[in-house]
């Protein structure tokens, strides 16, 4: 807020306390007769200093180096002033003080700002979100540390070359092996959390000026694996003699006519199991990730699945309905099922998502409306990411418009 105001800056001292013949340099900031004082942490013998100048006396070198830090800190005094002006802030004695003193928000660093967003998000974003932000934390410290030889920066220093400068930290990290560890959509994603804390940094008003401004995040678009009918067929006809195989294919399955993560598979107990309005069992539940609602009717492949686990009277299953892996063994052991049954493709517990939207679902006429519903997605853009139409449909959709095609040439021969 800008206001008429009186503006002054001088220096004094004080005794010393441990030595009578020396005086303590203090500086005095006064706005509108309202003072506030700093101790320079500098001191001068009594003999020394010149009370109507407020500088040193005399031409020794130590008293000339005195004087020239005066004169830093009044002008460094009158740029704090020029600044909170520019920024049209409340202008007061403590609020130049505590900018010279690097106490207020415009000296916030980048450590308080990931500290503040991680107190913050840690009560809303869930566990496995925190985690990626813990990751990015980690590499822009050692990005710090290893480019700039810092332990912290001020966040008024972040610019566009600092954005650019860790994007190219991270396209070229490797690991102890000398390996690459991430992909340029890796890179993107680190760079996406970073760039939502420094907006909320923005919106916090601790930086007046945001860095990602002109820069732009560019994701390369990638096929997502999917199991084909055939190879969903081939799945499913295989049996295992070993119990962990068995059960994490079951499990797979299970996920490929439900359309549910990994984390909700695991989650889900007898009291998810209810009777729809058509009369026929539904999955009721809630999207670990997102907190939106799901309702997914029961397939008889699922279901069947189901029963199966409550024959078995499964002891170890402590009140949930499947007997899953963690998710990292689970992805191990898919990838032994998927040798096994000669499929030549990269599994993961994910696919069995991509496979319910894809093969399960679109593949046989039903609507992306309804795809996106079962899936849990709250907008239809990220249905479209997993929704993939494969050539079968699409043969068959380009089949009967052809059909179309023959039926009204034959009418048209017809009237003429």
């Amino acid at each position: 807020m800008k206001t008429k105001h009186t503006f002054t800056v001088i220096f004094f001292t004080r005794k010393s306390r441990s030595n009578p013949k020396q005086l303590s340099i203090y500086v005095r900031i006064t706005i509108n007769a309202k003072r506030s004082e700093i101790s320079l942490k500098r001191v001068i013998p009594v003999k020394d200093w010149d009370s109507n100048k407020s500088r040193g006396r005399g031409g020794s070198q130590k008293v000339r180096t005195l004087n020239t830090y005066l004169d830093e800190v009044y002008n460094r005094l009158l740029e704090c002033h020029k600044e909170l002006l520019a920024e049209d802030k409340f202008i007061s004695s403590e609020a130049i003080k505590a900018r010279y003193l690097g106490e207020d928000d415009n000296s916030k660093t980048l450590r308080e700002l990931v500290a503040y967003h991680h107190g913050n998000m840690v009560f809303v974003l869930k566990r496995g979100t925190m985690k990626n932000y813990y990751t990015t934390e980690k590499y822009l410290y050692k990005f710090l540390l290893k480019k700039r030889r810092l332990k912290d920066i001020y966040l008024k220093q972040l610019n566009y070359e600092f954005v650019t400068d860790f994007e190219h930290f991270l396209r070229n990290y490797r690991n102890s092996k000398r390996q690459l560890m991430l992909s340029n959509n890796g890179v993107m994603k680190h760079l996406e959390r970073f760039k939502k804390m420094v907006n909320l940094a923005v919106k916090l008003e601790w930086m007046h000026k945001n860095p990602f401004n002109q820069f732009q995040l560019k994701y390369q678009k990638y096929d997502r694996a999917f199991l084909s009918e055939r190879e969903l067929e081939l799945l499913e006809g295989t049996e295992f003699k070993s119990e962990r195989l068995q059960r994490v294919k079951d499990c797979f399955v299970f996920s490929c006519y439900t359309g549910l993560s990994y984390v909700d598979v695991k989650e889900l107990t007898e009291d998810n199991i209810v009777k729809g309005i058509d009369g026929k069992h539904w999955i009721y539940t809630k999207r670990e990730k997102t907190d939106e609602r799901v309702k997914v009717p029961l397939l008889p492949q699922a279901m069947e699945i189901i029963e199966k686990y409550r024959v078995l009277q499964v002891t170890d299953l402590m009140g949930y309905l499947l007997p899953i892996s963690s998710n990292q063994k689970t992805n191990k052991y898919l990838k032994e099922i998927a040798g096994t049954c000669k499929i030549h493709k990269n599994i993961t517990f994910h696919v069995a998502r991509h496979t319910f939207a894809t093969t399960v679902m679109l593949s046989n006429g039903v609507p992306i409306e309804t795809v996106s519903k079962l899936l849990g997605h709250s907008k239809l853009t990220t249905t479209q990411l997993y929704a993939r139409v494969v050539e079968t449909k699409i043969s068959e959709d380009i089949s009967n418009l052809l059909d179309k095609f023959k039926i009204r040439g034959k009418k048209l021969k017809t009237k003429s």
